[in-house]
């Protein structure tokens, strides 16, 4: 087996969303992005948080709440939970154990400024799955 960083396991590709969008527009974006989390970005592009399928659930549509009317900073996870590119797929293991967290916000140097992607625990299942073969 392997051993693999983390940038080259992550989701590249990161798709955004501003602080001051609603919970309905944060599920369209996911929905049309094919993506289970969004980076809650502040008026200067910096990430601030993660948005998740699992907080809309739980925190909007458990609770019944028209969700054109919440905004996504009621319901993000803030600060966003960070690992470095270069760390190890146990580092990354333990800190989303540690944090109770499925998403992983990749920075280089702890700069929220330049997110480089995301590790979910789907990119986990990938890379299991391509290491046993």
């Amino acid at each position: 087996m392997s051993l693999m960083s983390i940038g080259e396991i992550m989701t590249k590709k990161l798709e955004k969303i501003n602080m001051s969008a609603s919970a309905q527009e944060a599920a369209k974006a996911m929905t049309e992005g094919n993506v289970s989390s969004l980076v809650v970005t502040d008026m200067n592009d910096k990430a601030i948080g993660i948005v998740t399928e699992q907080n809309l659930v739980r925190r909007v549509v458990a609770n019944d709440i028209s969700s054109d009317k919440v905004n996504i900073q009621k319901i993000m996870f803030s600060p966003p939970v960070t690992i470095d590119a270069n760390s190890s797929v146990e580092v990354a293991a333990d800190i989303m154990i540690e944090n109770k967290v499925k998403h992983l916000l990749v920075v280089e140097d702890e700069d929220l400024n330049k997110p480089l992607g995301i590790i979910t625990t789907n990119d986990f299942v990938g890379y299991l799955k391509k290491n046993s073969e």
